[in-house]
């Protein structure tokens, strides 16, 4: 085949380093923002992006030229450096080490999208672990709860 073609929609979550609340409407539109900017540097062009005060949730299609690995390196790495600029409240601000990156059939991505844009309502009923679970039970991930949580 001469050319490679992928189309490959993923939905990426990751939360603040402690469970630092620190996701406030003060920086929440400006952060959505860099982080858009990084993940289309790396070709990735996001559908929807959500936040609440300790992690974050993003759909987007997934770049056929670079690893997951660097990708979500480069988002985490700049928008974390990009926060710390916005303010003493913000100058110790961290992700966490890891991040959950989930496959998303074209046929969910309307169902993801919402999701992702209801996060503030949808964590007065749930925690954020709880969430996480239920996507790791969902997709029949294994793990250690030993090593989940930073």
């Amino acid at each position: 085949m001469a050319q490679s073609l992928a189309k490959i929609y993923v939905h990426i979550i990751f939360r603040t380093k402690n469970q630092d609340i620190l996701i406030d409407d003060n920086v929440r539109v400006e952060l959505h923002r860099y982080m858009i900017g990084i993940l289309n540097k790396w070709e990735c062009p996001v559908l929807k992006i959500g936040s609440v005060e300790d992690h974050v949730h993003i759909l987007c299609m997934l770049s056929r030229n670079y690893p997951v690995k660097k990708i979500l390196e480069e988002v985490k790495k700049g928008s974390s450096k990009w926060l710390k600029t916005k303010g003493s409240r913000y100058s110790y601000f961290q992700w966490q080490n890891g991040y959950g990156i989930f496959s998303v059939s074209q046929s969910k991505i309307e169902s993801v999208d919402k999701y992702i844009e209801n996060q503030q309502e949808h964590h007065r009923r749930e925690s954020f672990q709880d969430e996480y679970r239920r996507f790791l039970k969902a997709y029949n991930i294994e793990y250690d709860e030993r090593y989940v949580w930073d």
